[in-house]
């Protein structure tokens, strides 16, 4: 029965690492966004510039001991490394959950969003099926010889980086991002008729001014008792929020394009019935230059060639995109939105969407964007 157990836990526990690990390295530098939220959240920001290193180096190791756990290879050295894997995330789930911090831990990455109090509640459980491979290490039996076993972890070492470093350089394999080709931009943000949004619940703290006595009572019951019509009780403070019940919520809810003096231009860009060149740079200090001076020059010859309307989204400031200006001579219209909707649209700095009518017709990390001539020939030669 033990031995049964313990293949068990070997087995699921060396699946749930490889998946986890291979869902973050198909997009290691929305990751790498996760763990700068944490750097932010116990004061360690000297970290944000190997984010991405750190990543990938995470996304690599939990593959790694996964693989480990499956084949059997240097069992002791293993169960420790993914047991303080294991507390580790779970650490940081709770801290997320608890004190309500990085409210997405980005455990399974974009393609299984989980609430921290979840991301916890499956860390606990990972926990356990360790804990039991981890007083039971002599049970875990190699498939292969020493030799052999490791000479299958340096290959899985080898691919494990590799994948990390693939996909940050030529984007996600997957894209589970609600701007991904295909998708309609325009349907993305919409409420469909009918859909009930969020419910929540507020909590009034009451003080009697007469008594000093307090209570806490619901918006329901506040309104029901008809305290509120009994000049001797006041609200003290804010009334708290509670999500109830989850409604519908739009893929995109936070993407606000505006110009340099504040005006919406969400929809007339989005919306384009026709071809529109998106670069999106959201942080023009820590950009491509040579990509971006590649891009303006692309964007030049199909607007003057094919009448495309070509855009620069950023989220600096106008005096940055002056700075810029001043070094060469940008081509693009330049429009301004928040840095969070701008790192979900393509994983580069700078990266291109192409967008007609509203839909993704394709995007391209600065690495993979094609020369002009290919462009033409794809996408603009009837």
């Amino acid at each position: 029965m033990k031995n049964a157990l313990v293949w068990i836990c070997r087995i699921l526990v060396g699946l749930l690492f490889i998946f986890s690990g291979l869902i973050k390295a198909n997009d290691p530098l929305g990751f790498s966004y996760k763990l700068v939220e944490y750097f932010e959240v116990f004061h360690i920001t000297f970290l944000d510039s190997l984010a991405v290193g750190i990543a990938i180096i995470l996304c690599a190791l939990e593959m790694i001991m996964g693989f480990a756990l499956l084949i059997g290879a240097r069992a002791r050295t293993t169960v420790w490394g993914l047991l303080l894997l294991i507390i580790f995330f779970a650490f940081l789930t709770f801290y997320s959950a608890f004190f309500k911090v990085v409210q997405t831990c980005g455990c399974f990455g974009d393609a299984i969003p989980l609430t921290p109090w979840e991301s916890f509640g499956k860390d606990l459980v990972l926990l356990l099926l360790t804990l039991v491979l981890f007083f039971n290490p002599d049970k875990i039996k190699p498939l292969f010889g020493r030799k052999p076993g490791d000479v299958a972890l340096a290959v899985a070492t080898v691919l494990a980086l590799g994948i990390g470093f693939y996909t940050y350089n030529f984007l996600p394999v997957i894209d589970f991002l609600p701007y991904k080709i295909g998708a309609n931009l325009p349907d993305e943000m919409k409420v469909p008729p009918g859909a009930k949004p969020d419910e929540y619940e507020l909590t009034y703290n009451l003080k009697n001014k007469a008594t000093g006595e307090t209570k806490n009572m619901t918006d329901k019951e506040y309104m029901k008792t008809g305290i509120w019509k009994d000049n001797n009780w006041e609200v003290v403070g804010n009334p708290e929020s509670r999500l109830v019940k989850k409604g519908f919520t739009p893929k995109i809810i936070d993407l606000n394009i505006t110009d340099m003096q504040g005006n919406d231009y969400t929809q007339e860009i989005i919306s384009n019935p026709f071809y529109n060149l998106v670069i999106v740079a959201y942080d023009l200090n820590h950009t491509n230059d040579e990509a971006l001076k590649k891009l303006n020059t692309i964007a030049l010859n199909l607007t003057e060639n094919y009448n495309v309307r070509s855009v620069l989204l950023t989220s600096n400031s106008a005096q940055d995109v002056l700075a810029l200006e001043k070094r060469y001579k940008l081509y693009t219209e330049v429009f301004f939105a928040d840095a969070v909707p701008l790192k979900s649209m393509v994983r580069a700095n700078p990266g291109v969407l192409l967008l007609k009518n509203g839909t993704v017709i394709n995007k391209w990390h600065y690495h993979t964007m094609p020369a002009y001539d290919e462009l033409v020939k794809a996408y603009f030669q009837e």
